[in-house]
């Protein structure tokens, strides 16, 4: 009553004007540098995720009305420049050689917990659909996003134009996403999938107690690295280069097919859609450039921080009445998904004979993302597994684009 009596005696809807650029861009970037400040430091921040604290923080600052929920900083610079610009950076890592010769038998069960997610994405649509209006784009971006992660989100949202129901998805997802990421810690220690599955590295932390170090080491993998003005100004550079190029490539080659009918509708929306072109333009040049690419540092950070920009404002338009009303059905369309693609590992990586510690981080690879699989890995001490889920899951950011444009286009037909 108090607050709704105070902005009214202001004029407006929030404490923060929306036309008040610089102090919206205080708090996203205040909120951002807190949310990775509390992940890198304490373990509880790490297992929720910085992304999950940046929305939360987002969540609660435009319910109480001290922010708005929509203006220009949100709606036209994070949203139009901000997560394009991170994408390239962040697939810079992309290295298709790299990954095919480093990442051995994780990658078989990484792919076979895509399918799960693809078939999730069917199965959950064809039983929620009648109740949820716009599932389509719901159903591509949850695809996206538990094959690749948040950058894939993010490509996904802007290419379906989902609107409003992005940001009750974005809280479901996230509220499932740390729930099962606590479910996968415990299953890591649960005596029935131990005497399931062999666990070479859970044995390896037993015996010589490396997990009480490796709880320091989380800061220390985005630890402080050799960086330049040069390497600030060719990751700019780079990423701009590559946006405009697939803006180009997307809009010729999309004006080249008609969009009429099913086959061509599909076709039309794939290959003109400039985060496909991003994707694969970026995966190219990491590629086909690693010489060009290993010389440059700080491209990882940077594509992070954009996309964690990127995570605050999601949260944003994010009404709790909206919520209460659609999250519960938003929570078990994605937890369908994520209980498929959970059954396609474990099941896929029993018949193969995996270990536990693979199955679980290839799941969390799909669902979370490379750096949430990683700090999970970090966080258990299985240190040799850091680089090769790092990989997996960042393969995961190049297909994951690409199935969610798939997945999207034929439920669009």
């Amino acid at each position: 009553m108090f607050a709704d009596f105070f902005l009214a005696r202001l004029g407006r809807e929030s404490l923060i004007a929306a036309d008040d650029t610089w102090a919206l861009l205080a708090l996203l970037m205040v909120s951002v540098a807190l949310a990775i400040w509390l992940e890198q430091k304490y373990m509880w921040a790490s297992k929720i995720s910085g992304a999950i604290i940046a929305l939360l923080i987002a969540l609660a600052a435009s319910n109480f009305s001290i922010i708005p929920t929509s203006c220009v900083l949100y709606d036209d610079i994070v949203w139009g420049y901000a997560v394009p610009l991170g994408i390239p950076l962040l697939l810079l890592q992309c290295n298709m050689k790299k990954i095919w010769k480093e990442t051995g038998r994780m990658m078989v069960i990484f792919l076979i917990g895509a399918v799960g997610t693809v078939v999730g994405a069917f199965a959950a649509y064809g039983l929620l659909h009648p109740f949820i209006p716009g599932l389509e784009g719901v159903a591509a971006m949850m695809t996206g996003s538990y094959i690749g992660g948040g950058v894939n989100f993010a490509a996904l949202a802007a290419e379906f134009e989902v609107g409003e129901i992005k940001a009750a998805a974005t809280v479901a997802d996230n509220l499932l996403m740390a729930l099962y990421f606590f479910a996968l810690i415990f299953i890591a220690g649960m005596k029935f999938f131990r005497s399931h599955f062999t666990h070479p590295h859970i044995d390896a932390v037993a015996e010589n107690g490396a997990l009480e170090e490796s709880q320091t080491q989380a800061a220390a993998y985005w630890s402080r690295k050799d960086i330049s003005l040069k390497d600030i100004a060719m990751n700019f550079a780079y990423s701009v280069a590559v946006v405009f190029a697939a803006k180009l490539i997307a809009a010729f080659i999309g004006g080249l097919i008609p969009d009429t009918g099913v086959v061509l509708h599909m076709l039309h929306t794939f290959f003109g859609s400039e985060y496909v072109w991003i994707t694969t333009v970026s995966m190219a040049c990491a590629t086909f450039g690693e010489k060009q690419v290993a010389k440059l540092s700080g491209s990882q950070e940077i594509g992070t921080y954009l996309i964690y920009l990127f995570l605050f404002v999601i949260g944003v338009p994010a009404s709790i009445s909206k919520i209460i009303q659609e999250t519960p059905l938003l929570l078990v369309f994605t937890g369908i998904m994520v209980l498929v693609n959970m059954l396609f590992c474990f099941v896929g990586g029993k018949l193969l004979r995996f270990d536990l510690e693979d199955i679980i981080l290839a799941s969390n690879a799909n669902i979370g993302g490379p750096t949430t699989a990683a700090g999970m890995a970090i966080s258990q001490g299985w240190s040799a597994l850091v680089g090769p889920v790092m990989l997996v899951g960042t393969f995961g950011y190049v297909i994951g684009t690409y199935l969610g444009i798939l997945v999207g286009g034929i439920l669009l037909t």
